[in-house]
């Protein structure tokens, strides 16, 4: 005989009055009856799956759970009781993905009531847990498989890295131009520019002339500057900010006179990059500073078709950089370049002022013809 609406609801509050006792077979069966009815709402099949959960039946637990999610595909508690009923099957690998859904459906624990933080704060760590031993896994079988991070392309080991959770996936986001199918890669191989040699091996040089403008301090400007007809971020904790600064060698592509007279080794080492070349937008190539407790926040730059050089000068203890997942901490010396239109931000810990010689050059994916190309678009957009 089907169950009319007043007696689903007067199951309904027994069978919660039953679970809420600790009698989970009385429960159970009152769960049962509703949803014979075929008129089951998702919480009477929450309900069954709580019962059959205290009475260890993790089949029947994982059918009803199924029934809620095929509903709701969000729901918190279903999702956080399917993966630990998967871990208790020994599924990790189908475990994380659930585990994984409630991170990124609430990164963010502390708004949550204190009981609900906790629960989904346990899927945070249960999550983080599985990546690690997953990871270690996949690490020991390739290891006996001889692989090994030293020998290994960079791009298989990042690929493990996303695969493992340990890393995340960034993608090109220019601001303003973006030029299609040029890879998407954080940090360029060192290999890939013979030409730093040349440009590192003047690291003494160029220094000694940063000191001789140190001593002129007014010769460096804020980095980020208010423009005039210009949308105006006064939000930006940089903006118009003596903590971070430059001092141009060539702005607009253009030498700035005074500062390119007193900096002739800095002028003569670049004549080794490939410098990118926009009549009255570069090349530019600045020294910056970064002073203590500075953060340059995640964002992103302007234009895939360039890269963003980096030869450190004056490097403190606790200064790092990150594009992307990968964080490093610059070398004096040691030049780098990078994809600054993949996320990326910088931050001087430390307790002295970072500097940095930056400069920009052509990305080596793009043609002769295509640099041409780029060049005389943006020059175009400057005449309108």
């Amino acid at each position: 005989m089907t169950a009319n609406l007043p007696n689903l609801n007067a199951l309904g509050a027994a069978a919660m009055g039953a679970l809420n006792r600790g009698d989970a077979a009385t429960a159970r069966r009152h769960f049962e009856e509703i949803v014979a009815t075929g008129r089951a709402p998702l919480d009477a099949w929450l309900g069954l799956a709580l019962a059959c959960h205290a009475l260890r039946d993790t089949a029947a637990m994982m059918d009803a759970l199924d029934r809620v999610l095929e509903a709701d595909p969000q729901n918190l508690r279903a999702l956080l009781m399917k993966a630990d009923g998967l871990v208790a099957q020994g599924d990790k690998r189908s475990a994380i993905t659930f585990y994984g859904m409630l991170v990124k459906l609430v990164p963010d624990t502390s708004i949550l009531p204190a009981d609900a933080a906790r629960e989904i704060g346990r899927a945070h760590a249960a999550h983080a847990k599985l990546s690690g031993e997953i990871f270690d896994h996949m690490r020991s079988s390739l290891a006996a498989s001889g692989y090994s991070r030293e020998a290994a392309s960079s791009r298989f080991t990042q690929s493990l890295s996303l695969l493992s959770g340990q890393a995340q996936r960034y993608e090109q986001q220019p601001r303003s131009y973006y030029f299609p199918e040029l890879p998407t890669i954080s940090f360029y191989e060192r290999s890939a520019f013979p030409w730093f040699d040349a440009i590192e091996a003047a690291t003494a040089d160029i220094r000694r002339e940063l000191f001789g403008l140190l001593a002129t301090p007014q010769v460096f400007a804020p980095y980020i500057e208010a423009e005039a007809n210009a949308p105006v971020d006064r939000a930006h904790s940089l903006l118009d900010s003596p903590d971070w600064t430059a001092c141009y060698v060539w702005k607009d592509g253009a030498p700035v006179a005074d500062i390119a007279a007193r900096c002739p080794k800095t002028v003569a080492a670049m004549a080794h990059a490939p410098l990118e070349q926009v009549k009255g937008r570069a090349p530019f190539v600045l020294f910056s500073k970064l002073t203590p407790g500075a953060w340059i926040k995640p964002h992103t730059g302007f234009l895939n078709t360039r890269l963003v050089c980096h030869l450190p000068l004056i490097v403190p203890d606790g200064c790092w950089f990150r594009v992307g997942s990968e964080v490093r901490a610059w070398e004096e010396g040691k030049a780098f370049a990078f994809n600054d239109t993949i996320e990326h931000e910088a931050r001087n810990e430390g307790t002295g002022t970072r500097t940095v010689l930056i400069f920009n050059i052509w990305r080596p994916e793009l043609s002769l013809d295509e640099r041409a190309l780029v060049a005389a678009l943006l020059e175009s957009i400057d005449t309108l």
